[in-house]
């Protein structure tokens, strides 16, 4: 595991102690106003990138695609002003989620293990949009005017080592610390926390959902850790009592049962990521059998069989496990990914692409799809092809390291040199390391002699990452 960068773990360390005070502001007071939304903005980016540069994330488009879906489905109907959001989804299957600064949305894998259903699962989404949309870090900083942004980069240094399990004693001091610190300070005060659930109950209702899920997520951690002496991170920083538990239910239940309480897609995503953190293949296979058998016409278990046949080579089984899928519901994305998946194991190419070409007729800006067929024209030894997709998805996703990186592997396949470092620099300097990314645009920069034009456009990108990483600096400093 990696460790937090010294200027964070720093910071945690000096500021944790002054996060421990009572003074909360009130509700609805100005003293946002000490941090301006768009310092809240730059640091929150400035935050992600380091993170993503310790903490490994989940890289399944899928998944992503699902996330971000239905986060901005939940924003729609939210207060938030600024819906700029940016995601990291953790690869962890500790149970947290949480929002920083600048329209940050987390999401650990185990927060899709433990929500049973999408309503609960967008419980906890539409709580940290709440916390967002009433920019509670920035109004818990009310008592230290004259060092806001250290005293949110210490929280954020908390939250980081928090998304990383505090696995390690250094960062489990850390973490322990912060979490101690935070139960008692502004940044999830019991008003706050209050405040978000009325919020995220009204925010879900407007989405479709039906709000009894969040007590019942509530319900469901507090039966499964009650008696845990190491609850997760989500729980020590959002307390759930018999109290708020009430609370949330009596409201729930003053709007009409009308939402709803689940979907297939949400449940294909779980499947997936029931697979992905399955330490034992075999496993996988004998339960989703038996649900079948039990339930033969339950679509999720027979996805989940279908993968987990693929996973282990079962490629025959796999495709006639996943055929009625596809026979019932030809043009789903997921269904068809996972046909693709097959039909590439098994180096039937020219399948593959007919497959993705179909999709992409229904769905041109699909990202799974596009980033399949990127994927397989490299296979095909397309580099030139690949490329051309892959600019067209940097285009939708240009803050998105996992693109960037396949861009550099891309470009070097096609032979070309400046382009590799260009996409290298755009990787570094989205997982925190600008010395990298500024030396990469030098390698660019002494290729590119002769060439005034490009020269000077990499000279320009160079001078950008140089003041933003001067930025970063003063802002952790």
């Amino acid at each position: 595991m990696r460790f937090l960068r010294p200027t964070l773990l720093a910071l945690a360390i000096a500021v944790t102690p002054a996060l421990a005070s009572n003074d909360l502001p009130g509700l609805g007071d100005a003293s946002s106003g000490l941090i301006s939304p768009e310092q809240e903005h730059q640091l929150g980016r400035a935050w992600l990138n380091i993170v993503r540069g310790q903490i490994p994330s989940l890289s399944d488009p899928l998944l992503k695609d699902f996330i971000e879906h239905s986060v901005y489905r939940l924003a729609e109907s939210s207060q938030l002003s600024d819906r700029r959001l940016e995601f990291v989804l953790l690869d962890s299957p500790q149970l947290n989620a949480f929002a920083a600064p600048g329209g940050i949305i987390g999401v650990n894998g185990g927060l899709i293990l433990s929500a049973e259903t999408e309503a609960e699962y967008a419980s906890v989404m539409a709580h940290e949009l709440a916390h967002l949309s009433q920019r509670h870090f920035a109004r818990g900083l009310q008592a230290q005017k004259n060092m806001q942004l250290p005293v949110m980069a210490a929280m954020l240094a908390g939250v980081v080592a928090a998304a990383a399990g505090a696995a390690d004693a250094g960062i489990a001091t850390i973490a322990s610390a912060q979490a101690a610190a935070m139960q008692e300070s502004r940044r999830f005060s019991r008003q706050n926390e209050a405040e978000a659930d009325r919020i995220g109950l009204v925010n879900l209702e407007r989405a479709g959902f039906d709000p009894r899920g969040m007590p019942q997520m509530f319900e469901r951690l507090m039966r499964q850790y009650r008696y845990s002496r190491v609850p997760p991170e989500f729980l020590l920083t959002h307390p759930v009592s018999e109290s708020r538990i009430a609370d949330t239910r009596n409201r729930a239940e003053q709007y009409p049962a009308k939402g709803r309480t689940d979907s297939l897609p949400y449940q294909l995503i779980r499947v997936r990521m029931m697979l992905h953190y399955e330490e034992t293949p075999g496993l996988a296979l004998k339960r989703f059998r038996l649900t079948l058998e039990e339930s033969p016409t339950y679509t999720p278990a027979r996805y989940g069989l279908a993968i987990a046949q693929q996973k282990g080579g079962q490629y025959d089984e796999a495709e006639k496990t996943l055929a009625p899928l596809l026979k019932d519901t030809p043009n789903d994305v997921v269904f068809n990914m996972a046909q693709v998946e097959l039909d590439v194991a098994r180096s039937r190419f020219d399948a593959a692409q007919i497959r993705l070409d179909n999709l992409l007729k229904l769905a041109p800006n699909n990202f799974p799809a596009n980033l399949a067929l990127a994927e397989l024209n490299l296979k095909r030894n397309q580099p030139a092809e690949a490329d051309k997709v892959l600019n067209g998805l940097i285009k939708q996703r240009a803050t998105d390291p996992d693109i960037w990186y396949l861009v550099a592997e891309t470009r070097g396949l096609a032979g070309d040199i400046i382009g590799v470092h260009q996409a290298r620099a755009e990787f570094f300097s989205l997982v925190g390391d600008y010395d990298q990314a500024i030396q990469q645009l030098d390698f660019a920069k002494r290729r590119a002699q002769g060439n005034f034009a490009l020269a000077a456009k990499l000279d320009n990108r160079q001078q950008q990452l140089i003041t933003e990483q001067r930025e970063v600096s003063k802002m952790l400093r």
